[in-house]
Formats: C-alpha cells, sequence, structure tokens
C-alpha cells in the first residue's frame, strides 16, 4: 500500500483521462488554488504507474488509486477518471469529500434512455488498439480537442503534456476501454452523498451537452457548469474559463471545511 503524505491544506486529487497521463495537468500547477494541496495521479498501467493490479479489472483499479488518496479529500476526474471518481466517491466515501467532474458521465456509451457515444466508436477504438497503439491515441486526442477553435494546437498540447511519461501499457489501454463501454453508474452517481461539481464543453463530441441535463435531473442541488465553446478537454482548450470553474469550486469547497 502506497504511503500518504500527511498536509496541513486540503487534498485536491486529479484524475486523467484514457491514453493520457498525470502530465495533462502539469502546466496548470502554478495556477491552482493555494488553498489545497495538489496531487496529480496516474491510473495503474498509464504514466509512472506501470505496475498493473493483477486481475486488472475495475475494482482492482479503483483499490489502487484509493491506496494514494488521503481521507477526506476532493477528488477530480477528467473523462474516465471521471468515471473512476464517481465510484471512488461510492466505494471509498471516506476518501472523497467532495466529487469533481470534467468532461465526465456515469455512462459512457449511449442508451435509449441515454445521451453517449455509440457502441461502434468505442468498438472501433479497440480494434485500432490492436493494429497501431500509437495512432490510436493520436486519433483519440484530436477528438477530444475537436470542436474547439484551437482544436490543431490542443491536440498537440495533449501530446506534449503526456510525452514526459511512459506510454500507456495496451493491457491498460485495452481495459479502460472496456471501463468506458460497460461501467453504468448512474445509480452510484444519483445516491452519491458527497456534494458534485462538474464542468462540461457544449462542443464535447464524447460527452454530449444533453448528458448535463440528465446529470443535472439526477442530483438536483449538483453544481453543473457548461463552457460554450469547449469541447472535451476544456482545461486544455479554454484554460482561463477552466481555471475559474476549478478555483471557484475550491475556493467554495474548502470554505465550507473551514
Amino acid at each position: 500500500m502506497a504511503e500518504i503524505s500527511k498536509t496541513d491544506k486540503p487534498v485536491l486529487v486529479l484524475l486523467h483521462g484514457w491514453g493520457v497521463n498525470q502530465g495533462v495537468w502539469h502546466t496548470l500547477l502554478n495556477e491552482i488554488s493555494p488553498r489545497v494541496a495538489v496531487r496529480c495521479l496516474d491510473i495503474p498501467g498509464f504514466g509512472s504507474a506501470q505496475q498493473l493490479p493483477s486481475p486488472y479489472n475495475f475494482d482492482a483499479v479503483l483499490a489502487a488509486l484509493a491506496t494514494q488518496i488521503p481521507d477526506n479529500s476532493m477528488v477530480c476526474g477528467w473523462s474516465l477518471g471521471g468515471l473512476l471518481a464517481i465510484a471512488l466517491a461510492e466505494r471509498y466515501p471516506k476518501k472523497v469529500m467532495q466529487l469533481g467532474l470534467i468532461a465526465a458521465t456515469p455512462c459512457f456509451l449511449q442508451k435509449p434512455d441515454w445521451p453517449g457515444m455509440k457502441a461502434v466508436v468505442l468498438e472501433q477504438f479497440s480494434q485500432a488498439l490492436q493494429r497501431d497503439l500509437s495512432q490510436t491515441i493520436g486519433r483519440f486526442l484530436a477528438i477530444q480537442a475537436m470542436g474547439s477553435s484551437t482544436a490543431k494546437s490542443d491536440a498537440a498540447a495533449l501530446k506534449l503534456a503526456i510525452a514526459a511519461f511512459p506510454q500507456a501499457r495496451a493491457e491498460a489501454l485495452s481495459a479502460g476501454l472496456g471501463f468506458l463501454t460497460q461501467e453504468d453508474l448512474r445509480h452510484s452517481y444519483a445516491n452519491l452523498t458527497q456534494p458534485v461539481a462538474a464542468c462540461f464543453g457544449a462542443l464535447d463530441s464524447l460527452v454530449p451537452v444533453a448528458v448535463v441535463t440528465e446529470l443535472q435531473r439526477l442530483k438536483p442541488h449538483a453544481k453543473l457548469t457548461t463552457l460554450a465553446k469547449a469541447s472535451h478537454a476544456p482545461f486544455i482548450s479554454h484554460r482561463q474559463e477552466f481555471l475559474i470553474w476549478l478555483n471557484n469550486w475550491l475556493e467554495a469547497a474548502t470554505t465550507s471545511c473551514d
């Protein structure tokens, strides 16, 4: 079990999305509220977390992450990281005092009663991974930036940010797509006891903006924000707007703890 260092400040834990690593957060660190101590984690199999739990499944990944999260943390996840953050809040409630979501949903797959990605899109990624891992990751990064006015530079920034860390392991990439396809945490999300805040991009092609209405319906007191011109990576494409959202959330969350 990883040793957790103590800090006098509330801890903000940041969880990255599929195909990338903690590097996506590093250019933001100097502009995040000094009221918190920031901890950027790599999901097992991504970035510096090259050791895989055995078997590699959703429960094992959650357990591995939970060992690295101090009690009463503010846990904020982007995309796949948000899916994991929802599950952490439900299964390890002592770890998660406040939940933050960035372009994330408790159910990524489109269903008759739920907006989301079509199964065929995730299946295409799964098949492409087996043919060319690097090319598939590049394509996914481009899709994450799609819709923003600076899509090409956004995708390039993502690539640069993650390049400082080891490439994700193929097993983790494949399993991560499985998590996005199979996990449906809508009931879990609706029944969370922790306060929830979230930031979405109105132009997101992976988490359609229609999800926001459904999430508000499931959890009426959640504080959900939509950035009108952002897509799936608002912290890259709309950095200042995103930082305003993040720091406002942290200010409110830490004030409520004083």
